[in-house]
């Protein structure tokens, strides 16, 4: 049995994670430490595992093998400050961090100490989306031109974000900005996955409901990928119908979301579009957590899925930067 401890319960998604662990049979949480004692004691009781209150103490147990951070997006780096030294692999929910700097710091830390750490996306590791990138690695839609790739909700119509624990959601200086660190990083991972690095970005970013007037809660950003690739991310709050996801156009093809189909196809002109066959489904978020302690994830695709992590962090700094100087923006190596 693998045990596991919680480094804070912040995100909308940490029920989630521990529900997960709670019906896997080769792990769970046994210990959860938060700096809201009460929102921690909550869960812990919830799910039956020891609430603490020594950061310390619970990363230097024993009897841990690695540790998920739900944390709000502007305190991961200290909580992957504390953890990473341990060596213990790491499962910390997206962003990886909120800015340039952060995401700097943290990768010397991981390296120094060779920790396994992977973050909360998933995008790549979905079937679909892998048998997406066999196609491209094959040629299958020829010179890949351009790319998109919508993901929004309507959670700020929806009002998701009004108790008390998600209310940092719309507080920039713990979210590090709005739908488009929120929603726009899944995107921008997904198509960083695929294509490969961004050179620069060009973003539009603004907040149509005013239901969280502090953030973004829509945007729009131009992606121009190293190979030449130009790409779109929209990501939204305030998205009310639509189909989303992924599209990326060939000279010979395009892959989208096909309504009929009911879910990614292949198009050509003058044929029926083919659906895309679905590769194998790689483990993500807390199931990537208990295969990297199991020695099933190898270390090339850690590393690979960690520089995807660390220049969506670039790309979406960049895009924010954008937005307020109206230019072009060069994203930056880390």
């Amino acid at each position: 049995m693998i045990n596991l401890a919680l480094l804070s319960a912040a995100h909308i998604h940490t029920k989630g994670y521990l529900k997960d662990a709670a019906g896997r049979d080769d792990c769970k949480v046994v210990a959860i430490w938060d700096d809201v004692p009460d929102r921690g004691r909550r869960y812990a009781a919830e799910f039956g595992a020891e609430y603490t209150d020594d950061l310390a103490a619970t990363i230097g147990r024993a009897d841990i093998q690695g540790f998920i951070i739900c944390a709000e997006n502007t305190r991961h780096l200290p909580l992957l400050k504390a953890a990473v030294p341990s060596g213990k692999a790491v499962f910390c929910e997206k962003p990886f961090t909120t800015t340039v700097a952060d995401a700097a710091a943290a990768m010397a830390l991981i390296r120094k100490h060779k920790t396994p750490v992977h973050m909360g996306y998933f995008q790549p590791f979905r079937p679909i989306i892998r048998g997406v990138a066999k196609l491209l690695a094959e040629g299958a839609i020829g010179k890949v031109t351009h790319a998109r790739f919508r993901n929004a909700h309507h959670a700020a119509y929806g009002k998701w974000f009004h108790s008390p624990d998600l209310a940092w959601f719309h507080d920039p200086a713990l979210a590090g900005g709005g739908a488009m660190m929120d929603m726009g990083t899944h995107a921008v991972h997904a198509l960083r996955s695929l294509l490969g690095p961004v050179s620069r970005v060009m973003g539009r970013i603004g907040n149509a409901s005013g239901v969280y007037p502090a953030v973004d809660d829509c945007g729009i950003a131009l992606l121009e990928f190293a190979s030449g690739v130009l790409g779109t991310v929209e990501a939204s709050w305030v998205q009310t119908g639509g189909i989303g996801g992924l599209e990326i156009t060939g000279s010979t093809g395009t892959i989208y979301n096909d309504p009929k189909i009911g879910d990614l196809a292949v198009g050509r002109p003058k044929t029926e579009p083919v659906p895309v066959a679905p590769g194998d489904q790689k483990p993500t978020q807390l199931a990537r957590l208990v295969a990297t302690i199991k020695g099933e994830v190898t270390p090339t695709e850690l590393a690979d899925d960690l520089a995807a992590a660390a220049d969506a962090v670039a790309i979406m700094e960049a895009i924010y930067a954008s937005s307020k100087s109206g230019k072009w923006e060069t994203v930056a190596k880390i």
